[in-house]
């Protein structure tokens, strides 16, 4: 199938692809000098928005969950990118227990943790999979669509550390991103690597910490290589207290709606834009595309309707939404047989290992995809996205991949920094070395 991507309002875009692809050896060293100062997550996934006068990531995900939609072609870029990563973490380790969310019935989800078992398996480690759902008493095996299995097993706690019965692991790499809040079981384990750290999961990170710290990251790359941030960048406002269901809130999030879109009005009449601006209101913590709406006027957020409140009370484990990031809203005008799709990148370590398009044919360019009803269309990244190719034109597939994949890594390398600096042990050490210097 022909996965080209006709887009709208390509002109200016097409400026700022070539813009990348002029500057494409400052950008790879610029990435370069930053890694050498940051750690890069073990893995994660950017969802991007092409709106032809904007790309923007919107969403970045530490805890992927969908191996099973890359192209079987990326299967040697995800071995290849995980065997650097273990080696960064721990070049000796030769056991990885995974630890994946409690879906035992989804279907999907399995195939995606078949494939990363897969993964990490051909990188020369022993995989075992821990489940954290009570009811897995003993090994218990599930049979996968495509005549695979997996086989879940209770997890054992000795001491500070964590395994299965007759494994005891060098790492544990969590592929269940703990929005219900962390189990007692893998509390204080500090023996092991534990990847991500705990206090990347959603029940302590927020989105609009993620966005400020992504802006501050593309401060420093856009002045590298001379472009507008807002090109690559969704601006955003916050409100703290809400409760929708009883209808606490709205005022903070109307006034926040509204400066939001006067801001990007001011950015269209800048850059001559012809198009209706409107912003997405989202949880600031979670995922699967719970709790989101897409908001055109300040007017919409007050007085929701008992189904519009239901929707965007409560997200992932039934967990009550308190905080709202408002978020720029991007159009995308990539389109996959006349529906609306948008690009998602997979990253291990630091490499773009591969990608898919998020598709759905009863949704509009300016509505959230991620919801029931998606389908995905795998994307076979031929020539990896660190290779474009200036004899092209700026939107053939390696150049165009390749402005993604910068776009992506920038969203990881903000995701390294977020990390670090919501370290508790970094933030405990910082305290005491402030109140030993007073």
């Amino acid at each position: 199938m022909d996965l080209r991507i006709p887009s709208a309002f390509s002109a200016p875009l097409l400026e700022m692809e070539r813009q990348f692809l002029d500057h494409s050896t400052a950008i790879e060293r610029w990435f370069r000098e930053q890694w050498r100062g940051h750690m890069p997550p073990f893995y994660g996934s950017v969802d991007l928005r092409n709106a032809g006068f904007k790309l923007a990531p919107i969403d970045m995900n530490l805890f992927p969950g969908g191996f099973n939609n890359l192209a079987p072609v990326s299967l040697s870029l995800c071995v290849q990118a995980a065997q650097a990563a273990v080696e960064r973490l721990c070049s000796n380790a030769n056991r990885l227990l995974l630890i994946p969310e409690n879906h035992t019935r989804n279907r999907f989800y399995l195939q995606n943790v078949a494939r990363l078992a897969t993964i990490l398996r051909l990188t020369g480690l022993e995989v075992r999979l821990g489940s954290l759902l009570p009811e897995i008493t003993s090994p218990t095996t599930l049979m996968l669509s495509d005549g695979a299995s997996l086989t879940l097993e209770p997890l054992q706690r000795q001491g500070n550390r964590l395994g299965v019965s007759g494994f005891d692991p060098c790492a544990i790499l969590l592929n269940n991103d703990l929005s219900g809040g962390v189990p007692d079981i893998l509390k204080g384990l500090d023996e092991q690597w534990l990847i991500p750290p705990l206090h990347a999961g959603w029940h302590a990170r927020r989105k609009s910490r993620h966005a400020a710290v992504y802006e501050r990251v593309l401060r420093a790359f856009s002045e590298a290589i001379g472009i507008d941030p807002w090109r690559i960048s969704p601006a955003f406002r916050v409100c703290n207290g809400i409760n929708f269901q009883e209808r606490a809130g709205e005022e903070c999030l109307a006034a926040q709606v509204d400066a939001l879109l006067a801001d990007i009005r001011r950015k269209y009449r800048e850059y001559d834009i012809d198009g209706e601006p409107f912003v997405v209101v989202k949880a600031d913590a979670g995922t699967y595309g719970m709790g989101v709406m897409t908001v055109r006027d300040a007017s919409e957020v007050m007085g929701l309707n008992r189904r519009q409140r239901n929707k965007m009370a409560v997200v992932k484990e039934g967990l009550a939404v308190e905080e709202v990031i408002i978020q720029e809203g991007v159009h995308t005008f990539e389109t996959l047989d006349g529906a609306a799709a948008e690009p998602v990148v997979y990253m291990m370590d630091h490499y773009v290992v591969g990608g898919f398009y998020r598709v759905h044919t009863a949704r509009g360019s300016d509505e959230n995809l991620n919801a029931p009803g998606m389908e995905f269309r795998s994307q076979a990244f031929d020539t990896p996205c660190c290779t474009p190719d200036c004899r092209q034109s700026p939107n053939a597939a390696p150049n165009r991949f390749y402005v993604y994949g910068v776009a992506a890594r920038l969203a990881l390398l903000a995701a390294s920094v977020e990390i670090e600096e919501t370290d508790p042990d970094r933030t405990c050490a910082a305290l005491i070395e402030t109140a030993l210097a007073l």
